[in-house]
């Protein structure tokens, strides 16, 4: 496996400084620990499979290491693809800790599912297409497109399937099953969506008879991370019950619809996938291929329709509930997003500034909580719900700069590494301490920061 492991200071004005130097080089060598030869890891214990977001999140930092590994990244994600085109969020290996979790999904129930290898039922936010136009980057123009002809087929499959079986109503946002599918598992607004209209009566029952703390004794998680840290229990038991329900039903979207599911058209992920969405336009003129006009027509209705997510009174956007179409109004940092999406006025940009910019909600000091300061949720330790994620800065990063604000870019940027050179390369961090918290040598926070050290170029 061949990594650089000397940062160019051509590349960066600011690479010149030693500490810069010592935490590309710490970056670096948590990739190389976590590396399982085609894919990498996103954590050594917590975290033994392969991820769909994490994978493209690291393999934008690979990039800058070594190309053939970073397309290994991705390449190694799509074994998993499914027949009808989905991207599953997860890919399992076959030894110990990783065959009981299989066993838990058990995708072959659909027959949809890869023969080859066992994967989850549902899917996560789409990065896969911003992964592939940033290794692109970095390719001549013959190699790029040849790049791109090799991706293109799986990705046309997999944003077909997001409208087919997630867009059942054509309104332009596609819907989620499931809070794992957004990424940001116990966020505010799918959490008070479970709390208050879906929660399990068992789960009630020993919420009521205070016997939720015996679930703790048998969760995997929290002997790598303090319970502080992680969902709570009866959150954990409603994401586990969730997926009960998604694999009674053989993971068979219409059957999932045919009653009152759980389902809610997520702010995070439909701004990604409208980002994602341009990608495609720009792989495939690329490579001088016509996206179908259906599916250009259901891309092109996807930036109409984030619009019907902003709640003029909040100044905001939410996500909604699929079947009501009630907004969820718990603020969280997918408000953000649309930032990232790119597809909102100047005007509404410098709204979702002013909130990033405000002491009170998203100005923490360090960049960016997962849920605003000011929020009843939020809590600096526990998971979604206030620590921030270089993950998230990095799509905020992105999005503020192609709107103009280069300024407020830079800042954000600086504070993450300043932050990491303090604190190490942690899963998230404590928005109002920068203290480490979660998994340490987290995949992902090393592949951006490595990325923002190199300015994304």
């Amino acid at each position: 496996m061949r990594y650089t492991t000397s940062m160019s200071v051509s590349s960066n004005k600011s690479s010149g400084t030693s500490s810069d130097k010592r935490l590309f080089d710490q970056a670096v060598a948590v990739l190389k620990s976590n590396d399982r030869g085609h894919y990498v890891a996103p954590a050594k214990d917590l975290y033994p499979h392969q991820w769909l977001w994490d994978s493209c999140f690291t393999a934008i930092g690979l990039r800058h290491l070594d190309i053939d590994r970073a397309q290994l990244e991705l390449t190694s994600l799509l074994r998993g693809q499914w027949r009808n085109g989905m991207v599953p969020h997860m890919l399992f290996e076959s030894d110990g800790y990783m065959q009981r979790d299989w066993g838990v999904w058990k995708s072959e129930l659909n027959p949809n599912a890869p023969d080859e290898i066992a994967t989850s039922g549902i899917t996560q936010p789409p990065m896969l297409a911003e992964a592939v136009v940033r290794i692109g980057q970095k390719l001549s123009l013959p190699e790029r497109r040849t790049w791109y002809k090799q991706m293109y087929p799986h990705l046309l499959a997999y944003h077909h399937w997001l409208y087919a079986e997630r867009d059942p109503h054509d309104e332009g946002l596609v819907l989620l099953i499931h809070p794992w599918e957004s990424g940001l598992d116990n966020t505010p607004p799918w959490m008070a969506e479970l709390h208050q209209h879906q929660l399990p009566g068992w789960i009630r029952l020993l919420q009521t008879l205070h016997l939720d703390p015996l679930i703790g004794l048998f969760r995997t998680d929290t002997r790598f991370v303090a319970r502080a840290e992680r969902l709570t229990n009866v959150e954990a038991l409603v994401m586990y019950s969730t997926q009960r329900r998604l694999r009674r039903k053989r993971y068979d979207i219409n059957a999932i619809l045919s009653r009152s599911m759980f389902t809610i058209e997520d702010l995070a992920f439909n701004c990604i996938l409208i980002r994602a969405n341009e990608h495609l336009e720009h792989i495939a003129k690329t490579i001088r291929q016509e996206i179908p006009a259906k599916l250009t027509a259901h891309m092109h209705k996807s930036r109409k329709a984030l619009e019907q997510l902003w709640d003029p009174y909040g100044r905001q956007y939410y996500s909604r509930n699929f079947g009501s179409h009630q907004l969820l109004k718990e603020t969280s940092i997918a408000t953000l997003l649309p930032l990232y999406a790119g597809c909102i006025t100047k005007e509404r940009a410098a709204v979702l500034v002013e909130m990033l910019e405000n002491e009170s909600q998203f100005g923490s000091a360090y960049p960016i909580p997962s849920v605003p300061l000011d929020s009843p949720y939020f809590d600096g330790k526990r998971y979604w719900q206030g620590p921030t994620w270089v993950n998230m800065t990095w799509l905020v990063i992105d999005g503020l700069e192609r709107y103009g604000y280069k300024d407020h870019a830079g800042a954000l940027r600086d504070s993450v590494i300043d932050m990491a050179k303090q604190q190490g390369i942690a899963e998230y961090y404590g928005p109002e301490t920068g203290e480490p918290l979660g998994a340490d040598d987290f995949s992902w926070t090393a592949a951006l920061v490595i990325d923002m050290l190199r300015k994304g170029k």
